[in-house]
């Protein structure tokens, strides 16, 4: 029998509690998980596609998941999952919004390759709300974060902060 294997997709930029939730989760339903770290730079990230990577690597140890592999992609996600010999995309939702977004890449994917199959996973109830972009806006304008991510991760977006500097006064 094959090696069953997954992919997780996203910037993760940065990696969130609700991420971490769906890496868990996910990673049940696989022998293994790839979590592809998009590089997208039309987003604007925080981070280099480097230190998401090794965000996400922190999480996955903190989570004590063994099937996970961590890897950066530039290129179409159907392709990612190919090259990864995955037959499922494992994805996370937050929002009815979230679901129409996805469910139209679902349509356009499956015409790319129907043989890899689409998995999506609720957001637990108490992790819906939380979104990187929501977690980056709340950080630089002096916002505690710390309900929405873990404390390695809040400390590299408050060194960052320390960086970039704060938006707005208190």
């Amino acid at each position: 029998m094959s090696e069953r294997i997954g992919v997780y997709p996203g910037t993760f930029d940065p990696v969130t509690l609700g991420h971490a939730d769906i890496m868990r989760r996910g990673s049940k339903l696989v022998d293994k998980l790839v979590i592809g770290v998009a590089t997208n730079p039309s987003k604007n990230p925080m981070f280099t596609t480097q230190e998401r990577i090794e965000m996400v690597l922190g999480e996955v140890d903190r989570l004590g998941l063994s099937n996970i592999e961590v890897k950066s992609f530039d290129a179409l996600l159907m392709h990612f999952a190919e090259s990864e010999g995955a037959s499922i995309i494992i994805r996370g939702l937050r929002a009815v919004s979230d679901f129409e977004y996805e469910f139209q890449m679902a349509g356009m994917n499956q015409q790319l390759n129907a043989d890899i199959d689409l998995a999506f996973l609720m957001s637990d109830v108490l992790l819906t709300p939380i979104a990187s972009k929501l977690v980056k806006e709340i950080a630089l304008y002096g916002g505690n974060i710390e309900k929405f991510v873990s404390p390695d991760v809040k400390a590299r977006v408050d060194d960052r902060i320390q960086q970039v500097g704060r938006l707005g006064t208190r």
